[in-house]
């Protein structure tokens, strides 16, 4: 492939607002409201608005589709032990819900393959996307998971990468794109404890899964597609003047066996595999509160997968989170990330370029414990689809309420 000149591409997404029920005093709250205290059960609400639009070049800047997007979560966990006398045991319930029925301001008008707007799902009224049981088996040895679950909120995850709706907005930066996780899946996930800071998980999971489906369908009733994903790491807790240092160094490796292929090429591969490295460190710490997370925390992150079958054949991204850079301001967070996927030498036809970067720049401020106004700086450099013959240089101003 031809490597072009890298071109500098800003977005700029301004006022981000974010409404959700997350810190402990609002579940409190909330479960007093329901009359829910005592009784094993806690409620959690999130409800997220984003106006999106661009202002300048890309491939439209008069195209009104995606220019406002939205979803909520309602995620209700219940202690077994507590309610049944199930002792260890406790169920997790996710219900999602997203509105209009569009993708978000990407394709049509930005073309990136990444997205910018990860937290765009479409008209949805009400999807049970998880709903799972967790507990020890085998004493404490093992924890199992089993039931609809989301895989990449188990695997790959990130202390400051991961979450759409509090972090980075960017896909990119909420999952690694080389991996095929499926879309709320039924599966298994084990995990145990070698060591006091070294854990080895394991999972299947349904391939063909359909989020707003019961799983049943596809999971018994179609080909036997699952994804194998096996995940170990350690998590040590370095030394400093004000406490310890959280950290978390995974390495995993994923196999598909359905069959897939490059944008370029017509013949079909089963057995897709790859493998990922994913790692956090908290770097420095304000004060030596061991509830309190304020100081600088670094994330980095590398995938693998074949070429053959898949339009990324690498990817890589790292960044810096800040919380509390601002005197005063103990609850508000600073994050920046740079993030690239190299595009697969099979494919370039379709990608005529050899690789997307994105760089995401955002500042999240806590109003109250249950608003937040975030503010977003997106760079694209080197922006590649195949509707573009040459870079442009686009523009994006944004809203977004949560």
């Amino acid at each position: 492939m031809n490597r072009t000149s890298v071109v500098f591409t800003i977005m700029v997404l301004l006022s981000a607002v974010s409404l959700s029920v997350a810190e402990v005093s609002e579940q409190i709250a909330i479960n007093d409201l329901l009359g829910l205290t005592e009784s094993g059960i806690e409620v959690e609400l999130g409800i997220t608005s984003i106006y999106q639009q661009n202002a300048h070049g890309g491939l439209s800047t008069h195209r009104q589709a995606g220019r406002h997007t939205g979803s909520y979560d309602l995620e209700i966990s219940a202690d077994l032990e507590r309610l049944l006398g199930f002792e260890g045991g406790g169920l997790f319930v996710h219900v999602e819900g997203g509105w209009p029925d569009t993708a978000g301001i990407d394709g049509g008008s930005v073309g990136s393959v990444f997205g910018v707007n990860a937290d765009a799902i479409g008209n949805r009224t009400m999807d049970v996307v998880e709903l799972f049981y967790e507990g020890a088996i085998f004493g404490d040895a093992v924890n199992l998971m089993a039931g609809k679950i989301d895989f990449t909120a188990v695997f790959d995850c990130s202390a400051y990468a991961d979450d759409e709706c509090t972090q980075f907005l960017n896909g990119a930066f909420v999952d690694n794109p080389t991996i095929p996780f499926p879309d709320y899946s039924l599966g298994v996930v084990l995990s145990c404890n070698l060591a006091k800071s070294w854990y080895l998980m394991g999972g299947i999971a349904d391939a063909q899964a359909d989020g707003r489906e019961t799983g049943y369908r596809t999971t018994f009733h179609k080909e036997d597609y699952f994804l194998y994903m096996l995940e170990t790491g350690v998590t040590p807790e370095l030394a400093s003047e004000n406490g310890s240092l959280a950290g978390a160094y995974r390495v995993g490796l994923w196999n598909d066996p359905q069959p897939n292929t490059n944008s370029d090429s017509s013949k079909n591969y089963r057995d897709d595999v790859g493998f990922y490295v994913s790692c956090d460190q908290m770097m420095t710490k304000e004060n030596a509160d061991p509830e309190d997370s304020q100081g600088l925390g670094a994330f980095l992150r590398y995938g693998y997968a074949n070429s053959k079958r898949n339009d990324i054949a690498n990817f890589w991204s790292f960044g810096f989170q800040y919380q509390g850079l601002i005197e005063g301001r103990d609850d508000d967070v600073l994050g920046l990330g740079f993030a690239q996927g190299i595009f697969s030498n099979e494919a370039s036809t379709s990608y005529t370029n050899d690789y997307e970067n994105a760089v995401e720049l955002y500042y999240s401020a806590a109003i109250t414990p249950w608003l937040a106004v975030r503010v977003y700086n997106i760079l694209l450099i080197l922006l590649i689809p195949t509707m573009l013959k040459q870079p442009t240089t686009r523009r994006f101003w944004g809203y977004e309420y949560k």
